[in-house]
């Protein structure tokens, strides 16, 4: 039988909501009694806290409490994904511009703001450490106290973790062209639309927290073991995120919340304003020094990757962001030998964490871009010199992990032909081409439960956070497939641990392979109690009645799903239920602990001029083709690599964060940071896939959303190389930046400057 749902682009699951206002965010959440928030901070990054007076603010009418670490238990509890190092609110020294010292509730929110401001902190402001050569300097002072790194060989030092992967023999490789040069990538902010918002109530039940959070089992987990409390007694409520992007996967204020409203006995509210949230997180900048050795054919024949991730003074995820995101740096390329060491480095800066592209878009930059500087040298173009090295499928181009999953020329050459690579450009045009490549999920669990009420409709109830990426949908069109039931008669239950079953995280594009296979599993146990059922309504024996993607098939012809189940649940009505789970195990002796489920993997290829007289970049043509093993929903797989790339114009051509010499954010909100806007867009997108169902996922799909990101910024800067003969090797592409790299060619007698 022919899909019906899957394959299609039917209108989007809560997309009504989305666009007219109606659907209710965490910030639209209000509860009877609740206190509001408000954080009380110092105006540096590190400071030494001498002393906190809040007797002021705690004469305003409608405070309710004032809270500071020393109303906490003590030691003051700590928390984090992968180290227990970040304190509910600062202790003895503040670690970054915009970290609580206090925080204060009351009955109003003008009352808190008005209270947080009388709250006094003595302090003395100390010197930070912002940049990579800062917090590398043997000078620097330590972010972190080595008491909290016990038996860590780098306590005495800012590195948190140094990651190191390798085979081949680099001493032995022989090559006709050595390429070695540095490449920066910026520190850029997540800007999703909702801001951080979190709610946290006490009852006789236990603790109910509301936070826009991506991964709300892993929220359930931190506060449970922060407020002793078992898992039962912790409920985490998320509502459908408004944009995330990896900045919302971990916790940020929700332990504060708990203890505050704890301590106060009642609801307490915050929402971070814009601001607030450009200081509660970020991407990772980083520098990377890149050598790759070629023969005259453009073939590898060895590459090292030194690469220095600058983090906040917290680990949060970033560490494991550095291991995975440097681990398949090399790219989708055959390198017979290679180094790759990978440093985390912490700061006194904002704090680090996922983003889109989890630490893949750095390594990337630099690579490609160091790609593209071999291939001009030896006088092949970019499309030449990575079809020349590019994995084939089932060829083991990681040593440790998995084959080649997908046939990847055809990714390349079709970007090639959207973009007319072949054609003559017009003069003052370049084109660029790049590949990315990120590691799916390396371990995941998650668990699907879908009934099948008595009239025929559907619930299905997953953990998937839908923070824009449309799950929902997919979701409904799989049970769709399944059970031959129309998507306006399936609903999609996810945001509530008390009612969801567990799902490990929303990450790593993960869910349509994870989940989506849970959910296949849990309608194809339905289908084993709907055989049993029909053999029994149609007095037939069970081996003769076989149930496949919403229909039974009885020897005498096929019978809707719909009528098995009402021929069977009979006059008292009721349901049936089916579970399925789908897991990847760990490989302990993996350097990253599992071999990546799929991979993601994107080809840009970009048309663009640059006007010599203000250094602006102007996209002609930006062609995005992704290798997607299978589209569940078309519309969908192209809109999410579609946003995908126009994120990665941000930190290509504008976005980074400007910090002064006190670790301040100097560019704080809309107005003085940029993100691309409709004046910015390319003035041609054109996306496309590429499906074999060759895929670990529902019908041989793979996990996508993340590739057409990874490679925006080589591709654009190999366009603008072509274009106007410079070479920029620190992001982003601003028209200041370039400018000066045309007037420093104009003064120059080389045909080529670099900048």
């Amino acid at each position: 039988m022919s899909m019906r749902s899957v394959g299609a682009s039917p209108r989007r699951v809560g997309g009504h909501g989305r666009v007219t206002g109606q659907q209710q965010y965490v910030a639209d959440i209000h509860l009877p009694d609740e206190l509001h928030v408000a954080l009380v901070t110092v105006d540096c990054a590190r400071a030494r806290i001498i002393s906190v007076d809040r007797s002021a603010a705690e004469r305003v009418p409608g405070v309710r409490l004032v809270m500071t670490a020393d109303d906490l238990p003590q030691p003051v509890p700590r928390f984090g994904p992968q180290f227990r190092d970040r304190p509910v609110l600062a202790v003895g020294e503040t670690k970054f511009h915009g970290e609580p010292v206090a925080a204060v509730a009351a009955e109003t929110k003008d009352a808190a703001d008005e209270a947080a401001r009388l709250v006094l902190v003595e302090h003395e402001e100390l010197p930070p450490v912002y940049t990579i050569a800062g917090a590398l300097d043997p000078a620097a002072p330590l972010v972190q106290d080595p008491a909290l790194r016990a038996g860590d060989a780098l306590a005495e030092s800012n590195v948190l973790a140094e990651h190191r992967y390798e085979w081949g023999d680099i001493e032995a490789a022989t090559s006709d062209l050595v390429v070695e040069n540095i490449y920066a990538f910026p520190m850029v902010t997540h800007f999703a639309i909702e801001p951080h918002a979190f709610i946290a109530a006490p009852g006789e039940e236990g603790l109910t927290i509301w936070s826009s959070i991506q991964h709300p089992y892993w929220l359930q987990r931190i506060i449970a073991g922060l407020v002793g409390l078992p898992l039962a007694r912790v409920r985490v409520i998320a509502p459908d995120p408004g944009g995330a992007f990896g900045g919302k996967q971990h916790a940020k204020f929700e332990p504060l919340m708990a203890f505050m409203a704890l301590r106060a006995g009642r609801p307490v509210r915050l929402v971070l304003s814009l601001e607030e949230t450009f200081q509660a997180a970020r991407r990772n900048s980083a520098e990377i020094r890149v050598r790759t050795g070629l023969r005259s054919d453009g073939s590898i024949t060895f590459r090292e990757i030194h690469a220095d991730y600058l983090l906040g003074p917290y680990a949060d995820i970033s560490d494991r962001v550095v291991g995975k995101g440097s681990y398949p740096g090399n790219g989708p390329y055959r390198v017979p030998a290679s180094r790759i060491v990978a440093r985390a480095i912490l700061s006194h800066t904002t704090p680090s964490t996922a983003f889109r592209g989890f630490g893949a878009p750095q390594v990337n930059w630099a690579v490609e871009s160091n790609l593209d500087e071999g291939a001009k040298a030896l006088g092949l173009d970019g499309l030449q010199i990575r079809l020349r090295n590019l994995a084939r499928r089932g060829e083991k181009f990681l040593p440790y992990d998995t084959p080649a999953d997908g046939d990847w020329q055809q990714t390349v050459r079709r970007a090639a032909e959207l973009v007319g690579w072949d054609t003559e450009l017009p003069a003052g045009h370049g084109r660029g081409i790049a590949l990315g490549i990120k590691l799916g999920p390396t371990t995941g669990l998650s668990h699907a439960t879908v009934r099948f009420l008595a009239d025929g409709s559907v619930l299905v109830f997953a953990g998937t956070s839908d923070m824009g990426q449309g799950s929902r949908t997919i979701f409904a069109q799989i049970a769709s497939e399944e059970m031959g039931v129309p998507l306006d008669r399936i609903t999609v239950v996810s945001g509530d641990t008390h009612v969801v079953p567990y799902d490990q995280q929303t990450s790593a594009a993960r869910s349509s392979v994870l989940m989506g296979n849970a959910i296949i599993e849990a309608c194809r146990s339905l289908h084993g109690q709907l055989r049993d059922m029909a053999a029994q309504a149609y007095g037939l024996d069970p081996q003769e009645v076989r149930v496949e993607r919403g229909v039974a098939h009885l020897p005498d012809g096929e019978v809707p799903l719909v009528e098995v189940l009402q021929a069977g649940l009979g006059t008292l009505g009721g349901e049936l239920i089916g579970n399925g789970m789908a897991r990847k195990e760990a490989e302990p002796d993996h350097p990253l602990g599992g071999t990546a489920a799929f991979y993601e993997l994107n080809c840009t290829a970009i048309e663009a001029t640059v006007d010599d007289e203000t250094g602006e970049v102007v996209l002609v043509r930006h062609a995005i083709v992704s290798d997607v093993g299978r589209a569940l929903n078309p519309l969908q797989v192209r809109m999410q690599d579609e946003g995908a790339a126009i994120m990665g114009l941000g930190h290509t051509l504008m976005e980074h964060l400007i910090y002064d010499e006190s670790g301040r954010i100097r560019n704080l909100g809309a107005i003085d940071y940029r993100i691309p806007t409709a004046k910015d867009l390319p003035l041609e997108v054109l996306s496309d896939v590429v499906e074999n169902a060759d895929g670990p996922g529902p019908y041989g799909a793979k996990g996508m959303s993340e590739g057409a990101l990874l490679c925006v910024a080589p591709a654009v800067a190999a366009a603008v190389q072509q274009a106007t003969g410079v070479v920029i090797r620190d992001l982003p592409l601003t028209p200041q930046r370039i400018w000066e790299a045309l007037d420093e060619r104009r003064r120059s007698p080389s045909p080529e400057v670099v900048s």
